[in-house]
């Protein structure tokens, strides 16, 4: 299964490990959406940033 995650909330003034894993992610702007294979590598760069991103089936 496929998960589209959204970049909701600014970066700015997130923790340095938080903007790595967004960049990590391919998110840098608010409205930047990538789409990845459902597992559990990208289930724990998820939790780190949960709060700035929305996460829906695609």
């Amino acid at each position: 299964m496929m998960k589209k995650v959204t970049l909701v909330k600014s970066l700015i003034g997130a923790k340095p490990n938080q903007k790595a894993t967004a960049a990590s992610l391919g998110l840098s702007k608010i409205g930047d959406s990538i789409t990845h294979e459902d597992n559990a590598v990208l289930a724990g760069k998820v939790k780190v940033i949960s709060h700035l991103v929305k996460v829906e089936n695609a």
